[in-house]
């Protein structure tokens, strides 16, 4: 049995006994706009846009991903929350980097064991022992949007997003990579450009 939740609790009791409190938080944020950007723990997008807390909305996935549901997400930002730009921030080393489509179905097919990335990419640990729970084909159902290019994954989540329907021109969107070695946002030109006001 895990004693993240535990733990999770024991802090949070930590922090709420020092909480002074969030109402005077705007809704809508007091900067209006929106951050897309990867879920991964080494990334804190408040800090790396120069943020405090309750000042732009954050929308998180894998990859930072312009997907179904993080357009979705944008969507009910700009709509109902006052949002008037967005910025997708993708990173270096992530580990969208490490596996293709085909990859990534071929290891959900063998087990749904936790796999192990190693020098040459991820892979199933334990293989052939019997102790895996085995795997599933229902991975090949699903498109888990790699990046095999980092700077052309934010050029084509930005027009993904200044391409749809429901996002309207007046909609700034800015594309950026944030350099984990050196903390620095580096602006990807060419998608800043593809998502400007029109």
């Amino acid at each position: 049995m895990s004693s993240i939740p535990g733990e999770a609790v024991t802090a949070n009791k930590k922090y709420s006994a020092l909480f002074e409190g969030d109402s005077n938080l705007a809704l809508p944020r007091a900067r209006p706009y929106a951050v897309l950007t990867c879920m991964d723990a080494r990334l804190d997008p408040i800090k790396n846009a120069g943020l405090a807390d309750g000042e732009a909305h954050i929308i998180r996935n894998a990859g930072g991903r312009a997907s179904d549901d993080a357009i979705r997400t944008l969507i009910i930002c700009y709509k109902l929350l006052g949002a008037r730009e967005f910025i997708v921030m993708h990173h270096t080393c992530c580990a969208m980097e490490y596996f293709t489509n085909e990859e990534m179905r071929g290891l959900l097919a063998n087990s749904l064991e936790p796999a192990q990335l190693t020098a040459d990419g991820f892979r199933d640990s334990g293989i052939g022992d019997g102790s895996l729970v085995p795997g599933s084909r229902a991975g090949e159902f699903i498109e888990w949007l790699p990046i095999a290019d980092r700077e052309q994954a934010v050029i084509d989540d930005v027009l993904r997003i200044r391409s749809h329907p429901l996002i309207p021109p007046s909609i700034a969107i800015h594309g950026c990579i944030y350099d984990l070695t050196v903390g620095k946002l580096i602006e990807v030109e060419a998608a800043t450009k593809a998502g400007a006001i029109s």
